[in-house]
């Protein structure tokens, strides 16, 4: 009840400063949403996209899943939930930029390293899903055998990410709107441990620092081409 308690209050205070405070900003937002960034992001309490960017309400268009993935396209009766989400994104709301948001310590990406996903049950909901990231597993423990399981998942969150970013590719909407120059794709990886920011550079087949630590000694670069 303490959870629910506190959420209440922070939505009385959300309602003061929006609906009194920033009444003119709300009055605009609530005749329909405009956003130029769809963010495909993880589930994962601690990786919220509009707080880590501090954006606003209507700034974000955001589909979250377990281990920030996206399937490729595919055309079958099964339910397609973040496939959907993100035609919405791109056809109706016309957005300019699609962000795959990954993260440190992904438990998504931690199961599929452990094995979940190579043999999965029929009720078995999460082995399936992050069987979708399988390239990058089956990528990192060949390149990197000799690397200790910590250093395979955080490989791996990041192969994951450009996983995410060849399956976005595989939409027809999307590649004609890239290839357009209408659309722009990016892969981001935020480092909980470091507190830092990167963006997988194409050019280089790595992710630079786009914000870097505020520990000057930190990490602000990862080569993935191994």
């Amino acid at each position: 009840m303490q959870d629910i308690e506190r959420f209440l209050l922070g939505f009385r205070q959300f309602q003061q400063r929006l609906f009194g405070i920033e009444h003119d900003r709300f009055a605009d937002i609530k005749q329909g949403q405009h956003p130029q960034t769809l963010v495909v992001a993880c589930s994962d309490s601690r990786v919220d996209p509009a707080i880590l960017t501090e954006s606003h309400l209507g700034d974000m268009f955001v589909v979250r899943n377990v281990a920030n993935l996206v399937p490729p396209c595919e055309q079958s009766e099964a339910n397609q939930g973040v496939s959907a989400a993100i035609q919405f994104g791109v056809c109706q709301l016309q957005v300019k930029q699609i962000i795959v948001l990954g993260h440190a310590h992904c438990g998504g990406i931690n199961a599929l390293m452990h094995g979940r996903g190579e043999q999965v049950a029929a009720d078995d909901y999460l082995g399936k899903w992050v069987r979708i990231a399988e390239p990058a597993r089956v990528q990192v423990k060949q390149a990197l055998s000799h690397k200790t399981i910590e250093e395979k998942c955080k490989a791996c969150e990041m192969a994951a990410i450009l996983v995410s970013l060849d399956n976005l590719m595989s939409f027809p909407f999307i590649a004609e709107r890239v290839a357009a120059k209408t659309l722009t794709l990016y892969g981001w990886y935020f480092d909980i441990d470091a507190g830092s920011l990167t963006g997988y550079d194409p050019q280089s087949g790595s992710f630079r620092s786009l914000v870097a630590s505020l520990d000057k000694k930190a990490v602000t670069g990862h080569d993935l081409t191994w």
